[in-house]
């Protein structure tokens, strides 16, 4: 498959499948509550809201190339999660803050769907969280990520840290909400998984979303069985992918992880998945007994094989962000080392066309070994949005960047991937991206790439050049008090008109969350903990431990208890301007984050993620 044939064919018939973003507001809870300060904190809820403007903005550029076609209207809907027992206010209060007005001359042509889902689950009993993260004996991982979430707030205000001894105390932080992020994160791309694979099997077919976006945190592709680092306690794509297996028996798994950080931890529950499943098929084939056999998994990532977590030169972190191994001992697995570019013409001719699609040629190797195109087959893509050029200096300080359009290009070429391979099906989960500016374009340029438009228009990778983002940026800046600002009718371009338009609601509805949640921060005393010295030949290092576990047997499926989703209520967004409630959110800080030296034996080899300098450093 040729990563620049693909790329020049980026539109389609109109009428075709259309794409689909996520969001779910509970995954604000997840905050730092060591302290008032969170200056050094990176990865944080307003992410969200970055994110939020770049989808907003794909979705009105992408308008502009639907609404000329002589078809059927579409228009841009939001389609609402109702928890079972909802007040019916509830919906009285989303149609108020759409401002629907019936009064309008035309309907909008949109080729994406959002759905703001209310969904959660159990993480104790949730079968496709147990077959990541469980235990054949007892879920111990599981059950004390939930104890400690509950006991945050108390240890926090004795002067302890919430975080265990073991694990990294600068990259991790809990609070008493994190564990309904973590749920809420985990139910909404377990809904974008059964949406996209029920709509490509519906009669339908040719008009249903086959690509999503889903837009949680904390993210994932760090944590392995029972490893959390990196910002992350629970694979959000890993258990995606288990889901897609147990409920819609997907057999064959592409992962691709787009992150500037090597997904240790997906890779890491990939092999195990592997290995089993391979020790499933030989005894199988040796007479044993029938039993189901699990699914194979193809992993396939582009990173900084300078970046955490092989920052340090860890041997067993960096020979596993190097691995390349296909087909022995049942392992598919692709590291491809991201390069500093010197210009566009050298990153897409040279380092995309030579190198980074690779991940995608090895996927295809993967699936016609295993049988080809086929009814088991599902794409995720893990997105983190760091390796943009527009990312923080601290956070990519190696020069090993992509351009913007990098995100809206593997979109496309994964898309045409999924298309001859796995029925369109694609999920897409944000992972790293930390900058307003990253998330912004990044986002932009993804959603753009992962939907069709007709066939005689084209997306305008200038949608995301650095003129656009800037007048993007100013139009969404939010005045003192959380407030966005409010220019006059007429005085924005129509296309920064519609970005607010569709993204007022998502704000408020946003804004109404976090406000609703619990926020206070308890002081930490001053601990004995010092923080590491970045200057070079001053790098603390660490003891490596044991390998994570082999292969084992995973739980039997048990049935999910969890919360049954509400009725979903399709509700029609108009192209009127609206405004926005008072908002807690905030622009993101671009200085660099800080962690604490750790003590005490560790399970696994972990890497505290250097960003920077702290302070003192670097005044």
């Amino acid at each position: 498959m040729s990563a620049a044939d693909s790329v020049n064919d980026d539109s389609v018939q109109f009428g075709t499948s259309k794409s689909a973003i996520f969001i779910q507001n509970a995954c604000l809870q997840h905050r730092y509550i060591r302290s008032k300060d969170i200056t050094n904190i990176v990865e944080r809820p307003e992410r969200l809201r970055a994110i939020g403007i770049g989808l907003s903005a794909a979705i009105a550029r992408l308008e502009e190339l639907f609404t000329s076609q002589k078809s059927p209207a579409t228009t841009t809907s939001v389609s609402k999660g109702l928890k079972r027992g909802s007040d019916a206010n509830e919906l009285a209060d989303v149609l108020n803050n759409l401002k629907l007005d019936s009064d309008h001359s035309h309907m909008i042509h949109s080729p994406v769907t959002i759905f703001e889902s209310q969904e959660t689950i159990d993480i104790l009993n949730h079968p496709a969280v147990k077959f990541v993260h469980g235990d054949i004996e007892r879920d111990v991982y599981l059950e004390n990520l939930t104890n400690w979430a509950k006991q945050s707030y108390d240890k926090i205000a004795k002067g302890e840290s919430e975080i265990i001894e073991g694990l990294s105390q600068g990259d991790l932080y809990l609070c008493p909400g994190s564990i309904d992020a973590m749920q809420g994160a985990i139910a909404t791309v377990c809904e974008a998984v059964d949406k996209v694979i029920i709509s490509s099997r519906s009669v339908q077919a040719s008009t249903s979303i086959k690509r999503a976006f889903v837009a949680v945190r904390p993210p994932g592709h760090h944590c392995g069985e029972d490893t959390p680092s990196g910002f992350c306690f629970v694979n959000n794509v890993a258990v995606g992918a288990a889901h897609a297996h147990l409920r819609h028996g997907i057999k064959r798994i592409v992962i691709l992880d787009i992150d500037l950080h090597h997904g240790n931890g997906t890779q890491s529950i990939a092999w195990q998945i592997n290995e089993e499943t391979y020790r499933q098929t030989l005894e199988s084939e040796g007479g044993a007994p029938e039993s189901k056999i699990g699914p194979q998994i193809y992993y396939g990532s582009i990173h900084d094989i300078l970046s955490y977590p092989c920052e340090d030169g860890k041997a067993n972190l960096v020979q596993a962000a190097s691995v390349s191994i296909h087909k022995s001992h049942g392992q598919y697995i692709e590291n491809v080392h991201l390069q500093t570019y010197t210009s566009e013409e050298h990153f897409w001719n040279v380092l995309y066309k030579e190198q980074y699609s690779r991940l995608l040629g090895k996927a295809q190797e993967f699936l016609d070994d295993t049988g080809g195109p086929g009814d088991d087959v599902m794409v995720f893509i893990s997105c983190g949005m760091d390796a943009c050029e527009h990312e923080y200096e601290s956070m990519s300080r190696h020069n090993r960047k992509v351009p913007a359009s990098f995100y809206y290009r593997f979109a496309r070429d994964t898309s045409a991937f999924s298309d001859k391979y796995a029925r369109g099906r694609v999920v897409s989960v944000l992972e790293g991206g930390y900058s307003d500016r990253a998330l912004i374009s990044g986002a932009m340029a993804h959603l753009s790439g992962l939907t069709d438009v007709p066939s005689a228009h084209k997306v305008n990778e200038e949608w995301w050049s650095v003129d656009n983002l800037t007048k993007l940026e100013a139009a969404t800046k939010k005045r003192r008090g959380g407030r966005p600002s409010l220019p006059s009718q007429g005085a924005l371009e129509p296309w920064l008109e519609r970005t607010l338009a569709i993204f007022a609601p998502l704000d408020a509805s946003a804004s109404l969350a976090a406000t609703s949640t619990p926020r206070a921060a308890v002081p930490l005393p001053p601990s004995s903990r010092t923080l590491r010295d970045r200057s070079k030949g001053n790098s603390a290092s660490t003891t490596p431990g044991p390998s994570p576990s082999a292969k084992r047997t995973k739980p039997s499926v048990a049935k999910p208890v969890s919360k049954a989703p509400g009725e979903m209520k399709k509700v029609i967004a108009d192209a009127a301007e609206q405004d926005s409630t008072a908002t807690a959110t905030g622009q993101l800080s671009s200085l660099n984050s800080t962690e604490d030296v750790t003590s005490g034996i560790k399970k696994l080899p972990r890497v505290i993620l250097r960003l920077g300098k702290p302070p003192e450093a670097s005044g």
